[in-house]
């Protein structure tokens, strides 16, 4: 429900000079000194604006829920920061992984490896600016509340949060059925005799998902969520170990040879894998690349939710350095090691198209519960919503937040906070912003010219195609 500002005078508390942000800041814990909020408490449209309650300080706020919850039969914030880093951990376990080798084929592998842990990095301490904001501001659900609160309450930030995230779903819901309909095509192969085969299978996919999709309680989900990160934790690590105990990659070509119906050279000779990206490497495919990396590990719109259903929420950065160090090793593991047995002349993307007819059947199959509940999608499809909706919900929301905090403690730094540590974190957050509006910018131009040079190519099908789509 879209959310209004009290217009009862402000009585937050404020400071004059900064608060002392020490290591708690950084990992949490009982020592974690919560900053003045940077706008009143937003309250529902339904609820009477002049409430006393929108004008009660941080720790107040969080105590008036506990309370309001101690008795009832359902409690929310009983999780406790192993099991959030579980479910945020379950939550990052998705197809897209397996776009991983491709992107290291692109960029290189020592390119690729240092360009993930970066992003990893640039998104842990986004996720802990995003806390912090959290944690001074507990009535925060949403990202849209989150959109509106940052831009100075206008009406207009929440409408375009909003938006933004309702593309960004249905681009997800879309892409559900367009992968379920490349898995049934890759399990049944191009000549199954259905009529309009892709259409078809993509129809009943999308029937599936919409039933699957009417559980919506938390608890439901949860346990949905957790099976199916489970089942896709088993299906990379089979494509992984399948990649590297296979003789030769699919598709593989001793020799010089070409395809009959195109005339054109098929890919020959033993796996190469190369340190840096190959010559002729261009700027649209190696900032596509980077995006698909990019995308698989923002998340941070979904973690105020997570951070709501925490008994202590000054726990949380535990939380999101154990997801973010897994992540991390999974991730390089998976995408190094693919990619060191497939090689740049058998890339597919996603990987599974590497592996021999049995080994990529049996590997896809442990995708079906991810495919339903969670979506999957092709590299160049990553690379848009990267570009389009991550450069808001990745960056440029996070860099804002951060200069908006500090100038609710006393200190905007680069101006009063004279420290190193003020200097280092005002200009890491410019560069936040700035990399938020290069992927707005030649990000989606990257992504829109690799599409079309994909079209061109002929090596993707129309989005409405009868002819199989499998791998």
């Amino acid at each position: 429900m879209k959310a209004e500002y009290s217009d009862e005078p402000v009585t937050y508390d404020t400071h004059e000079a900064p608060i002392p942000r020490g290591w708690s800041a950084w990992f949490g814990g009982p020592d974690v000194k919560i900053g003045p909020r940077i706008a009143p408490q937003i309250a529902p449209i339904t609820a009477d604006v002049h409430d006393s309650a929108s004008n009660l300080s941080s720790d107040a706020i969080l105590n008036k829920q506990l309370e309001e919850e101690a008795g009832h039969a359902i409690q929310y914030r009983t999780c406790s920061w192993q099991k959030t880093a579980a479910l945020l951990f379950s939550e990052y376990i998705c197809l897209a992984i397996m776009s991983f080798p491709w992107s290291y084929s692109v960029l290189g592998l020592v390119p690729g490896l240092i360009l993930t842990v970066v992003q990893a990095l640039i998104v842990l301490y986004t996720s802990i600016v995003l806390w912090e904001f959290c944690l001074r501001h507990p009535e925060v659900r949403d990202v849209c509340d989150i959109g509106q609160m940052l831009f100075w309450g206008q009406k207009w930030a929440w409408y375009f949060t909003a938006f933004m995230f309702i593309l960004n779903n249905t681009f997800i819901q879309g892409l559900h059925v367009l992968v379920g309909a490349k898995y049934l095509n890759t399990m049944v192969g191009p000549d199954a005799g259905i009529s309009c085969q892709t259409v078809s299978f993509g129809a009943i996919v999308a029937v599936i998902c919409w039933l699957s999709s009417l559980p919506r309680t938390f608890s439901m989900l949860s346990k949905l969520g957790t099976a199916s990160a489970a089942f896709t934790f088993v299906s990379v690590i089979l494509a992984t170990i399948f990649a590297g105990i296979q003789d030769h990659p699919a598709g593989f070509n001793a020799e010089p040879a070409t395809n009959p119906a195109t005339g054109a050279t098929l890919p020959f000779g033993n796996p190469i894998v190369t340190a840096v990206p190959i010559l002729g490497t261009t700027f649209v495919s190696g900032l596509g690349a980077f995006l698909n990396i990019s995308y698989t590990f923002i998340g941070q719109i979904t973690l105020p939710s997570f951070i709501a259903e925490m008994r202590e929420p000054k726990d949380f950065p535990k939380a999101l350095w154990a997801c973010t160090i897994l992540e991390i090793i999974v991730f390089s593991v998976v995408g190094a090691v693919t990619y060191a047995f497939v090689g740049n002349q058998y890339m597919t993307s996603p990987a599974f198209g590497s592996l021999i007819p049995l080994y990529k059947k049996v590997a896809f199959s442990f995708m079906i519960p991810t495919i339903i509940f969670l979506g999957v999608f092709r590299h160049l499809v990553l690379a848009l919503m990267s570009s389009l909706f991550d450069s808001f919900f990745g960056f440029i929301f996070w860099g804002v937040a951060y200069f908006r905090m500090r100038k609710a403690d006393g200190a905007v730094a680069l101006l009063k906070d004279r420290s190193f540590r003020g200097w280092f974190e005002g200009i890491l957050n410019i560069i936040i912003i700035l990399t938020g509006l290069f992927f707005l910018s030649a990000g989606t131009y990257a992504s829109v010219q690799g599409i079309l040079d994909e079209f061109a190519l002929g090596t993707v099908g129309s989005a409405f195609q009868c002819a199989s789509n499998g791998i």
